[in-house]
């Protein structure tokens, strides 16, 4: 389930073991360099520590190279659920993918930076891409996404459509995506 897309029959999808999990850890480069981890929580609809859900956004690598502009091939999706998959394979083996399913982002003004703020916007993808499932590998690390309070930015029903992309709050981030 890499860049493959994988068909699961309906007699595969019965047979298969399903596991949720709340969060994945990511492993990143300090400041020095060295190695770290950060967590990217995911408890789905349900409350954390007794507040609202924490659905963390995470950097989602998309394709190499200088795609969407200033976020160089990478898109800030939030999480849904993480979870766990064992297929049988054909030949009796048993093959396992941790996957997540995210709500989708779009950059806006092809990913380039806004002339005034100094940071990427995006926007809310069109129906019909709006929630993906992929591999967690493809997580790069947890951005800073600031909600636009913009009147234009809000749908009827109160929920957000755009969001500004803060890498200030990281210079390894920054570095890597407004520094290119």
């Amino acid at each position: 389930m890499s860049r493959n897309k994988t068909y699961i029959s309906d007699d595969q999808l019965h047979a298969m073991e399903l596991c949720i999990y709340h969060g994945t850890k990511v492993h990143i480069e300090g400041l020095d360099g060295e190695r770290i981890s950060q967590i990217c929580r995911c408890k789905g609809s349900q409350s954390w520590r007794g507040g609202d859900r924490q659905n963390d956004w995470v950097w989602v690598k998309q394709r190499p190279g200088r795609w969407y502009g200033a976020l160089n091939g990478r898109l800030p999706w939030q999480l849904q659920r993480l979870f766990k998959i064992t297929l049988q394979n054909e030949d009796g083996g048993f093959a396992e993918y941790l996957l997540a399913l995210a709500f989708t982002t779009m950059p806006e003004n092809s990913g380039n930076l806004d002339p005034v703020s100094k940071f990427v916007q995006v926007g809310k993808a069109p129906a019909a891409v709006a929630s993906q499932v992929f591999t967690v590998g493809n997580i790069v690390v947890c951005p800073h996404i600031i909600r636009e309070l913009a009147a234009s930015s809000k749908t009827g029903d109160g929920r957000n459509e755009r969001w500004i992309v803060n890498s200030h709050i990281a210079l390894a981030t920054w570095n890597d995506v407004y520094n290119k």
